[in-house]
């Protein structure tokens, strides 16, 4: 855990948020100012800046991201109508939150190109 990390501290269960997945090594929670109907943030409990650190060492870890983000798709039943998924990184894209973590969207349709 970081110090000063907000998602350290919402894993940890220090700082409060709504989390509808845990995992060992994953924590998922409603993001606070979502931008879908479904908007969830899906963190692994190891403190990892950005997409920028993922190696030989976190490699599955990023993997387990996106399958615990597919299986609440699935569970919320938008899966098959079809969902987002977004990983920011650094500022310029919109990273606000220096942890790793997925952005899961879903219940409405997007356009592309996004941004």
């Amino acid at each position: 855990m970081a110090e000063n990390c907000l998602f350290c501290g919402i894993a940890a269960k220090k700082i409060p948020g709504k989390i509808v997945r845990e995992t060992p090594t994953i924590v998922a929670f409603e993001d606070i100012a979502p931008v879908a109907p479904n908007h969830v943030l899906v963190i692994p409990r190891a403190h990892i800046p950005s997409t920028l650190e993922i190696g030989p060492d976190t490699r599955a870890l990023a993997g387990e991201l996106v399958e615990v983000a597919a299986s609440i798709a699935r569970e919320r039943g938008f899966a098959d109508h079809g969902y987002r998924l977004v990983f920011n990184t650094n500022g310029a894209a919109g990273q606000s939150v220096a942890h790793l973590h997925l952005h899961l969207l879903g219940g409405r349709a997007f356009r592309w190109p996004p941004g």
